[in-house]
């Protein structure tokens, strides 16, 4: 599923028209984009938790040139599964 699939999904779901249903996808995802990157953790019950983790640098190597190269530190974002998000997955086994 893209964006484009999930306005249509949402505004058929909930009644309203696409730009509206655009517009609070949007806003969902900024507000969760601005607490990431004030390292606030975000969780949605049922759905799971949002989290920036720092991850050192590392030694690595090309691998065109098997030149050894360091790779540089960086913040990566995490996501733990909710239970109910988990359940939902494994329902169909």
């Amino acid at each position: 599923m893209n964006k484009g699939e999930l306005i249509e999904i949402m505004a058929r779901d909930a009644g309203l028209s696409k730009v509206t249903a655009s517009g609070v996808i949007d806003a969902v995802i900024k507000r969760i984009t601005k607490n990431l990157k004030r390292k606030k953790i975000v969780t949605l019950l049922g759905f799971g938790t949002f989290k920036v983790a720092k991850r050192k640098a590392r030694a690595g190597r090309n691998p065109q040139t098997g030149k050894k190269i360091t790779i540089a530190a960086a913040r990566v974002l995490r996501f733990s599964a909710g239970a109910a998000l988990k359940k939902a997955v494994n329902e169909g086994e």
